[in-house]
């Protein structure tokens, strides 16, 4: 980890296997509003062995104070984005920033089977068909949550991904956000009454077999740490 930062710069880092889709989601980063003084930049990282050593990698290849993890199928539409994320992270207590997620985690680590999940996502998983995700919103400017979902993730703080312990492509963002609470920060989902900010293009296909393996890794390391609301 750097132990300089750079407070006017922002690194938008993406574990690539996609050349075309991620040329599409660096066509919406590269037309953001970068607000005055600040400057951004974009690593994409290819060949990595797991989401976890993806994102650790493209941390260290960066000074920026300023992260947003997002996955190549995501579409930032949210011009204001980067001043949106700065006025939130005046708080200094908030440690990471998602679109969607739940306020409590139930056991299973499962963000969205919580009982109350908010924030709002755009999906276009097929041609022609668009679902508006939208969740609770927030009573305020944002809502603490435990858990967000990995399709964007923003951070002030670094925090390194557990890839310990996750070595495929499942549950390092519930892990993330673990992490960051253990380090004794806020996660929280913005206020998308009014605008959402992404739209995700995933493939619809079932969950994968290794994901319970995961789930079980999950369970292991935070399950001591999880009061489900009933």
């Amino acid at each position: 980890m750097n132990s300089q930062v750079d407070e006017q710069k922002i690194a938008f880092i993406t574990c690539v296997n996609s050349e075309d889709w991620y040329s599409e989601c660096r066509l919406y980063l590269e037309s953001l509003h970068i607000p005055d003084g600040m400057k951004a930049e974009f690593i994409p990282v290819r060949g990595a062995d797991s989401m976890c050593a993806g994102y650790n990698a493209g941390m260290a290849r960066t000074d920026a104070k300023y992260k947003v993890y997002l996955h190549q199928d995501t579409l930032v539409v949210n011009k204001h984005l980067v001043a949106d994320l700065l006025h939130i992270f005046a708080d200094k207590t908030v440690g990471a920033v998602g679109v969607i997620g739940c306020r409590s985690l139930p056991l299973s680590g499962v963000w969205w089977d919580g009982l109350r999940t908010y924030g709002r996502v755009l999906h276009a998983c097929e041609p022609e068909s668009v679902v508006d995700s939208h969740c609770r919103e927030p009573e305020g400017e944002y809502q603490e949550v435990e858990a967000v979902d990995g399709l964007f993730i923003a951070t002030q703080y670094d925090v390194k991904w557990r890839e310990d312990i996750f070595t495929g492509w499942h549950l390092y963002d519930t892990s993330l956000c673990k992490e960051m609470q253990r380090a004794g920060y806020k996660v929280v989902v913005p206020n998308q009454e009014t605008d959402f900010w992404c739209i995700h293009c995933p493939k619809e296909k079932p969950l994968a077999y290794e994901y319970k393996g995961y789930q079980k890794a999950f369970i292991r390391e935070y399950g001591k740490e999880l009061n489900p609301e009933v």
